[in-house]
């Protein structure tokens, strides 16, 4: 990919800037594409001198998308909201995208969507995923879909709300416990991203499913997490009619959308293609977690440590 640009829309984000970096890698140029630019800024520093631009952009705005694409070779949409006008931005915000691209004759598009998007979810994130599929489908067939379960990595808002929460209670409240996950490494995605826009003679058109090596309920997500940081508490599954009237609070620890997500399992479908057929081996989570749960521990990285 030396020389190529590419546009990635939402690329200061937490999966944004580790797809950024791979690319970075393989030669690319990067057109950072964010509502605030300042936001990513970080990015700058992983490439080389005029490897990287940023360009002020919001997908709900056709001609600030259609500014930000023009010039392009590949682009790469990864927007996406857990809370607020879900169709917005995973559904209209996804179409001008990929028209935009289709527009401008880019060669390759990548769009993240996510494992439960579904046009009959019982959530509106899932429906509005599905939404933003059907519409990239139809102005730019032959798109990549890459839909993850959760995305772990050290700044994510899922393994270090957890502990944090851990952290602070002395038992620790479970929703959604039996809900199963595949919990899928940022590098790996990012990886997996970066193949599929590399090679859209081999990935276009296809929709793929990430997800990590192993299949965990919430519950033992929260009991790894425990056991990592070394403070093993009482865990306790919150019956669904509460977990309903602390949906109902405003700023509660979730949303009535995140507790309808919760009733479906969110793992890689039977028969999907998946990481593998990216040319990406999954990452366990206990082989990568630990350099950042150590944080989390009573005394830090230095818990376990004998005394002087």
């Amino acid at each position: 990919m030396k020389d190529y640009l590419v546009t990635i829309f939402g690329g200061g984000g937490f999966v944004g800037r580790q797809v950024a970096q791979a690319l970075l890698a393989r030669g690319a140029r990067v057109r950072i594409a964010q509502r605030d630019p300042s936001t990513a800024l970080r990015v700058k520093p992983l490439g080389g001198l005029g490897q990287v631009q940023f360009i002020a952009a919001d997908i709900r705005n056709p001609a600030n998308v259609a500014r930000a694409v023009s010039g392009s070779d590949v682009v790469i949409n990864l927007v996406g909201i857990l809370k607020g006008d879900f169709d917005a931005f995973h559904h209209r915000g996804a179409a001008n995208v990929a028209k935009a691209a289709a527009d401008a004759g880019v060669g390759a598009l990548v769009h993240m969507s996510a494992i439960g998007a579904d046009a009959d979810s019982p959530s509106a994130y899932g429906r509005s995923k599905a939404a933003g599929e059907a519409a990239v489908k139809v102005a730019f067939p032959t798109a990549t879909i890459i839909r993850p379960s959760i995305i772990f990595g050290a700044e994510d808002q899922f393994l270090n709300r957890f502990a944090q929460i851990i952290a602070m209670l002395p038992v620790v409240p479970v929703i959604g416990g039996a809900t199963k996950f595949q919990p899928v490494y940022v590098a790996d995605v990012a990886q997996a991203i970066a193949n599929a826009a590399e090679q859209p003679g081999v990935h276009g058109g296809q929709t793929y499913e990430l997800g990590g090596p192993q299949v965990q309920g919430m519950t033992d997500i929260n009991q790894w997490i425990a056991t990592a940081t070394g403070r093993n508490k009482p865990l306790v599954d919150v019956p669904h009619a509460a977990a309903k009237l602390l949906a109902m609070l405003p700023g509660g620890p979730i949303t009535s959308d995140q507790l309808a997500m919760l009733g479906r399992d969110n793992v890689v479908a039977p028969g999907a293609k998946g990481l593998d057929a990216l040319g990406v081996v999954a990452t366990p989570m206990a082989g990568v977690a630990d350099k950042w749960m150590v944080r989390y521990r009573k005394h830090g990285r230095f818990a376990g440590r004998v005394s002087a």
